[in-house]
């Protein structure tokens, strides 16, 4: 499998309260709102967006991920409202391995729905059903609950305690780490 192939015109998928799709330039004001928001980027590795220009920069960049055919985020919209409220992606794919690691954020507004949870689910299903991979992991800080929570309940297992993980925000912070194999993706199906 080859990054192009994916990315190369990322597809659009659908659960019942969502649609994952291409970022665009109309959804900088959704997302400032939610990038703006210090809590909701307390644990991301990106610093909160202090200007609408900071949100802009970022939409740009991800709209040349997808023009270069390069890995890049979906665009989560609520369907019932037609918000934009977060991201996921692939923050890290190798394909020759088959192994890949999520990454995801959403509007604070949009916490406590159940909604990362489906969004965590729909990517992991994508990942091992059209990549052909075979391990998906997904790393929090260990302050960061709610992720972890997201995780066991996409049906990832906790793996362990990565010590001094990542460097963040003028930090080392300590990340668990959890994952999920193909296997095992398909006998809670």
């Amino acid at each position: 499998m080859k990054v192009e192939k994916i990315y190369g015109d990322l597809p659009t998928l659908e659960t019942e309260r969502l649609i994952f799709r291409k970022v665009t330039i109309e959804d900088i004001e959704d997302m400032h709102l939610y990038g703006s928001d210090e809590e909701v980027s307390k644990y991301v590795t990106w610093d909160t967006h202090e200007t609408m220009s900071d949100t802009k920069d970022y939409v740009e960049s991800v709209m040349n991920k997808y023009e270069n055919k390069q890995v890049s985020p979906w665009g989560i919209e609520y369907k019932e409202n037609g918000k934009f409220i977060g991201t996921i992606d692939f923050v890290w794919w190798q394909p020759n391995q088959k192994i890949a690691e999520i990454g995801y954020v959403i509007s604070k507004d949009y916490w406590g729905k159940g909604l990362t949870t489906e969004i965590a689910k729909e990517i992991i299903k994508f990942g091992f059903e059209e990549m052909d991979l075979v391990r998906i992991q997904a790393r929090c800080d260990v302050e960061n609950i709610s992720s972890a929570r997201v995780m066991e309940k996409a049906g990832m297992y906790f793996e362990g305690i990565i010590r001094k993980g990542i460097f963040v925000k003028g930090k080392h912070r300590d990340l668990k780490m959890y994952s999920i194999l193909k296997e095992e993706f398909y006998l809670t199906q």
